[in-house]
């Protein structure tokens, strides 16, 4: 039994060794030469999982640990008999962080976030989270997601109504942030869904936050929206032409950051369990319990004591978030160097999500608390 396995999926290291020969490859040099006698492939984004790959091989799975999977010709697969399988949800919460911390460094330079609305473009695993985590922010949250609209619409008990057709959650949202998949085909086809067109129905004051997938947003429209002046802002952590982002596109942004939105180690174990679990149901292994041991720890400790006194709410909840992430360090990590915009993917360092912190509040008040378990802090 032969597993291939992209090399930066971590802590997968030792899980197959006592049942499989395991070969470990980055995942864009992985070749047909090295698939042709596989039986399970593990990956993640940057391989294309398609017949130039496949055909010929002994693949029976492909797991990827990833919440995406535009990256795998699944019509291919499944009509040659191919299972396949991706990790829904599992950076879930890595994602929510990331768009907390995008958020809050926004505030931070004076765009406060009360009682401002926030549009939710794709409201599944991911964008479910940001709309919680907004409001726990005080923020007003309208959602947009058509595929969900129209097969809840006739459920008595999940009425469809509280969803918004696209175009009017941008006139009325301060700041839209999209959490969809690509696709390209199909009445809810996001290829370009914010096109020239779409852009230029937004206005000078908003914000636009993709950190979804790349070509789900027009690069040069965008780009000629910022240089004009017809967008209020952008903060950007995929991009149309990743390993290589458009370098005028990445000055105009706000904040800007190479794809790692659902980096953290917690989304990272949840990935890897999943793809473990798939593997081990396709092949016949008693791995389908298989979780990491323990996560690395971050670099700051993950106990910490949070002053509230004569700070206000928004304060409080900023210091805590971006204790936890230090979203600007990965902004300029990226502009300093946007070259290296696949190393700093791959050695990216451990982040941990709000659920790892354990947080002493002093000199706080009662909401704040409230609101900071509301944001997955153990208080």
């Amino acid at each position: 039994m032969k597993i291939v396995c992209d090399s930066k999926v971590p802590f997968l290291r030792g899980v197959f060794e006592p049942f499989a020969e395991v070969l470990y490859l980055p995942g864009g040099q992985t070749s047909p030469a090295d698939v042709r006698d596989a039986d399970a492939l593990i990956t993640r984004t940057r391989t294309r999982c398609d017949a130039a790959l496949l055909a010929g091989s002994s693949v029976r799975v492909i797991a990827s640990a990833t919440i995406g999977y535009d990256h795998i010709d699944t019509a291919w697969c499944d009509a040659h008999g191919i299972r396949w399988a991706n990790a829904p949800g599992c950076n879930a919460g890595s994602v929510e962080q990331y768009v907390a911390a995008a958020l809050c460094a926004l505030s931070r330079r004076g765009f406060p976030l009360a009682g401002r609305t926030l549009g939710v473009v794709g409201v599944g695993h991911v964008g479910s989270r940001v709309a919680r985590m907004a409001a726990a922010l005080g923020m007003r949250v309208l959602l947009c997601d058509p595929p969900r609209a129209r097969a809840e619409s006739s459920a008595p008990a999940q009425p469809g109504d509280h969803f918004l057709p696209l175009d009017e959650v941008i006139s009325r949202s301060d700041i839209v942030t999209l959490h969809v998949p690509l696709t390209r085909t199909g009445e809810d086809a996001t290829w370009h869904l914010f096109d020239a067109a779409r852009l230029a129905a937004m206005r000078a004051d908003q914000y636009l936050v993709n950190s979804s997938r790349g070509p789900v947003v027009d690069g040069a429209a965008l780009k000629a929206a910022l240089q004009a002046g017809r967008l209020g802002g952008a903060v950007l952590d995929v991009w149309e032409d990743e390993p290589d982002p458009d370098r005028g596109l990445l000055a105009l942004a706000d904040i800007a950051t190479p794809h790692i939105a659902g980096y953290s180690a917690d989304g990272k174990a949840a990935g890897t369990a999943a793809a473990v679990r798939t593997v081990a149901q396709a092949l016949g292994l008693p791995l389908e319990l298989w979780r990491p041991a323990a996560l690395p720890a971050p670099a700051q400790p993950l106990s910490f004591t949070l002053d509230g006194a004569g700070k206000n709410l928004s304060e409080v909840l900023s210091d805590a978030i971006l204790y936890t992430y230090d979203i600007l360090a990965d902004d300029a990590a990226l502009r300093a160097d946007p070259a290296r915009f696949e190393a700093l993917r791959g050695d990216y360092p451990v982040r941990r999500e709000p659920g790892a912190f354990r947080l002493q509040l002093q000199g706080g008040t009662k909401e704040m608390a409230e609101r900071l378990s509301a944001l997955g802090f153990r208080i």
